[in-house]
């Protein structure tokens, strides 16, 4: 097809994507001047790229093979809305040739490489044949065609283990496995090949030599339609979880100057090997001396506001310019690099249960304003529902200073001003890590967070004097607020009474400890008492949702969420989540027993690892659901016998729903 029709202007622009993304490219689209089109599931009717879009159409039912995987449907919709371009975002779509070629057949832009591209540079496989022969360094490894098991196995013992597993196709961390021995093997290409059929289609596996302590670095790239191609600086992505990226940075703190411009000419000169038009990204592994390639991103990447604000250069824009056919607008050398930016990639998951996907409805969106150097990337906000169906990432949080260190303050301070409600989230961890000493010091390779996984999530710390005052005090005010329309009094929140002196006990249960907090009013001022400790008391709303709580003269802020019996309070000390005690006897929640296998979240049953009638170790692994395009393992509470397995391979589980019995073994 001639360039034109590749590359060409418009004035309507699709945007085949959900969540942050979609937002992302709504927003540059906007300020170009371009109307824009979102789609969306039944799961997102309500979704903020839907709102936030020009025109939206609902494109399909809430699993993603049945909306936003399905080309076709995403076609019409385009032809359907006038859209004379498509830009994929990243993940779903974004790196299907299918999908590109898709579009130039129906004569509408796609915003990225052409289909021929993407085939050539989206095979892990094929790219680093590619890159053999045009000279890039590669880590050794078996990258053909045959996937037989006896295969792999040779091309494993050949290589010399440990080996890295991984899927040919996609990313992001899916379909892939270390092993470190031979007798680990099998399990893990069954297992990864699996995984990657379900987020990709495509079960093709390479094997490579694991790089012990290994760094993650990677080069942005941008390439027009004129044969102008650049590369706009590196990125360090080592801080990972299960091969998944959790914070990037811009530069890289571990490359000099003249590292830095061997692994941009190295990333230039693999993008130059198919012409490469549009933005993508060439990712390396380093062993602290030298960089291999691993493979390109054929795509915009998560991280790519950490190059946006180290270059001043609105990538997205960038894309759309070189979709219609523009030269890019600055040359190699015009590109500088200034001061530095990472990124914190905030999840509704739970670090303290194996960073299991979290869903529900969002009760409470609060996050610091974009200023001084913050910038934040949603895709939700409050009353938005997160799904099972989709990737857990709620939003991005991204900080720039002049310096690292100032960068990494910055950040870990407006992750520490944020505060989501109603999911369980990922906001403390991510502040634990970058105050880590050893993250601080840049003493760390990718499986950093797993060997400090204890100290990055220690067990909730018990609530002291400051936020058992603080939940009275947050107590007070909401009862205060439902009964009287005017501003809170002191006064009247205390019970204020001209003579004598009256007392209500408020009981808070954290985990199992229970802790009283004696409310004293009347004549005088209020006083609060634990213990035998006595507090003279005051408050004073905030701004963002918070108040200022004053015990004896010294004064705290403290942040405030409550949702019915259950108190969320942010304080100096850090977050607690306490529950109040119904003093009337209201407290009759069920407990789900430990003792109970069932389904952590929606979900599919994706295989059965044990037989009814077996006899099980503790810890032993019975069956393997897929939640949120990642598996979770559900194993046995005890030792015992696998009395009932209630569901079987392809079932589709609610959340809670039993599906397992186990009789404990005899003492």
């Amino acid at each position: 097809m001639a360039r034109s029709a590749l590359y060409r202007r418009f004035r309507t622009l699709l945007i085949a994507n959900r969540g942050e993304i979609a937002c992302r490219v709504i927003r540059t689209a906007r300020a170009m001047g371009l109307r824009t089109v979102a789609v969306y599931s039944e799961a997102d009717r309500g979704a903020l790229h839907v709102a936030e879009a020009d025109e939206a159409v609902l494109i399909g039912e809430a699993r993603a093979r049945d909306s936003y995987l399905d080309i076709a449907r995403v076609i019409a919709v385009a032809k359907q809305s006038g859209a004379e371009a498509i830009h994929p975002g990243y993940g779903f779509l974004s790196e299907s040739a299918e999908f590109a070629q898709a579009c130039a057949d129906a004569g509408i832009v796609f915003v990225g490489p052409t289909a021929a591209m993407i085939t050539a540079m989206g095979s892990k496989s094929g790219s680093k044949q590619l890159m053999e022969q045009a000279g890039v360094p590669l880590v050794p490894g078996f990258h053909g065609e045959a996937q037989d098991e006896a295969t792999l196995a040779d091309a494993a013992n050949s290589i010399g283990y440990p080996v890295l597993v991984k899927a040919s196709a996609g990313g992001g961390g899916r379909g892939m496995r270390v092993v470190h021995t031979a007798n680990e093997l099998s399990a893990a290409i069954v297992s990864a090949k699996r995984e990657a059929k379900a987020a990709f289609g495509d079960d093709r596996m390479l094997i490579e030599r694991y790089v012990t302590n290994p760094r993650h670095i990677e080069v942005q790239v941008v390439g027009d339609s004129h044969g102008n191609l650049v590369s706009l600086f590196e990125r360090e992505c080592t801080l990972q979880r299960r091969h998944q990226k959790v914070i990037e940075e811009a530069p890289s703190p571990t490359l000099s100057p003249a590292q830095r411009e061997t692994v941009c000419a190295a990333a230039r000169k693999a993008a130059a090997a198919v012409n490469y038009v549009g933005a993508g990204t060439i990712e390396f592994v380093s062993d602290g001396r030298d960089v291999f390639f691993i493979e390109m991103n054929t795509r915009l990447q998560v991280e790519h506001p950490v190059t946006e604000l180290i270059t001043g250069i609105d990538l997205v824009e960038w894309q759309l310019r070189v979709a219609f056919g523009e030269k890019l607008p600055l040359a190699q050398d015009e590109i500088k690099l200034n001061g530095h930016a990472i990124e914190a990639r905030v999840y509704a998951e739970n670090p303290q249960k194996n960073f299991m996907p979290s869903v529900g409805t969002i009760k409470t969106w609060r996050t610091p304003p974009q200023t001084h150097g913050l910038r934040i990337d949603a895709g939700y906000r409050q009353g938005d529902s997160v799904s099972p169906y989709y990737d857990a990432m709620l939003a991005k949080v991204i900080a720039f200073a002049p310096s690292r260190d100032a960068a990494l303050d910055r950040l870990a301070r407006g992750l520490d001003d944020t505060d989501i409600r109603g999911v369980v989230t990922n906001t403390a961890f991510l502040a634990a890590l970058l105050t880590h000493p050893d993250v601080r010091a840049n003493a760390i390779d990718t499986g950093f967070i797993a060997r400090e996984l204890a100290a990055l999530t220690p067990a909730a710390a018990e609530p002291g004097d400051l936020e058992l005052c603080a939940a009275v005090a947050a107590i007070l005010v909401e009862e205060d607020k439902a009964v009287h329309r005017e501003p809170a009094s002191p006064w009247r929140t205390a019970g204020w009474m001209p003579v004598g002196r009256r007392a209500r006990v408020f009981a808070f249960r954290h985990g199992a400890a229970e802790h009283r907090v004696t409310l004293r009013y009347g004549s005088g001022p209020a006083e609060l008492a634990i213990g035998d400790r006595t507090f003279d008391f005051s408050t004073a709303a905030r701004d963002d949702g918070g108040f200022d709580l004053t015990l004896d003269g010294a004064r705290s802020h403290v942040v405030a969420v409550i949702e019915g019996h259950e108190l969320y309070l942010r304080s100096r000390n850090g977050r607690f989540d306490l529950h109040w005690v119904d003093p009337f006897g209201g407290d009759d929640e069920e407990h789900v027993g430990e003792d109970r296998i069932v389904a952590p979240l929606p979900g599919t049953v994706v295989a059965l690892l044990a037989e009814q009638g077996a006899t099980l170790e503790k810890g032993a692994a019975i069956l393997t659901l897929e939640v949120m395009k990642m598996e979770q393992t559900l194993r046995a509470p005890f030792a015992g016998v696998l009395t009932h397995l209630k569901c079987k391979v392809g079932d589709i589980v609610q959340e809670g729903v039993e599906l397992a019995e186990i009789e404990p073994s005899a003492a």
